[in-house]
């Protein structure tokens, strides 16, 4: 029951805690390091909180939603001043910029993700196609024999690109010429779709136009095998292919037998 006298509203600390939104716990912390305490006592002896901190305590919560530490918000509440909570501000709305835009970036992934599953569940034997593409920026690594170690794969790129840019999916490309001689030992490169356009990092570029495409499921030591019909059916429609074989997994993260594997290839036509 709240009580009532002629100068304020008191609350114990369970009204406190349910007028805020707050665990019982919380306010006992902070009470105990000094950051946040009940202000009264009444004739029973029982400390109690006056409604007229909730205004104050409400700044605390403010602050501890813009990711301050505890620590920063005692120091601060100890010495408050305009200059200090100016300097704040600008750091955390800084902060919270960036994490719009890291949302924006997941946003991004589990859209592309989803439409890719929807597809491969579609996908019910291997396929050819052209395909009109639109231009695609990408970063690109040397290709390194780990000899399937995905440890040591993870290792390697997480030592040049960031997990929201590993997230876009990790593709390879071989030359055409090494396709046509069968010649599939050494890869030329592993590469990524780019994540942020305003990157300052060196870019390739997959050009807009016709792509000869194939998606292939199964695992990848049958690989060699589906280029030989891309090869056949390039012959057989007369088209002349260049520059690089782009391949990408399209449903990696959905899958747990790599039978179920989609592999899409993707080759430039002049």
């Amino acid at each position: 029951m709240i009580e009532l006298n002629k100068e304020s509203i008191k609350l114990t600390i369970s009204q406190f805690a349910k007028l805020h939104g707050v665990n019982k716990r919380t306010l006992h912390y902070y009470d105990s390091i000094g950051l946040f305490s009940p202000e009264r006592k009444g004739i029973n002896g029982y400390r109690y909180y006056d409604l007229s901190q909730s205004m104050d305590f409400e700044y605390i919560k403010m602050l501890k939603a813009l990711n301050m530490s505890i620590e920063e918000i005692l120091g601060y509440c100890k010495h408050p001043s305009a200059d200090k909570f100016l300097e704040i501000s600008n750091s955390k709305v800084q902060e919270i910029d960036e994490e719009i835009q890291n949302l924006k970036y997941r946003k991004k992934i589990l859209e592309e993700k989803r439409e890719l599953l929807l597809f491969c569940n579609q996908l019910k034997t291997n396929k050819i196609v052209e395909e009109v593409m639109e231009e695609k920026k990408i970063v690109a690594l040397p290709h390194m024999y780990f000899n399937q170690d995905v440890t040591q794969i993870f290792s390697y790129l997480s030592k040049h690109w960031s997990m929201e840019q590993i997230h876009m999916g990790v593709g390879s490309f071989i030359s055409l010429e090494k396709v046509i001689k069968k010649d599939f030992e050494q890869y030329d490169g592993i590469y990524t779709y780019i994540l942020d356009e305003n990157s300052t990092e060196e870019t390739m570029v997959m050009e807009k136009g016709r792509y000869l495409c194939g998606y292939f499921k199964g695992v990848w030591d049958q690989l060699p095998l589906f280029y030989e019909k891309i090869l056949e059916y390039a012959n057989q429609k007369n088209l002349e292919l260049s520059t690089y074989a782009y391949e990408i997994g399209l449903n990696e993260f959905a899958i747990s037998n790599f039978e179920e594997y989609v592999t899409k290839i993707m080759i430039p036509i002049k």
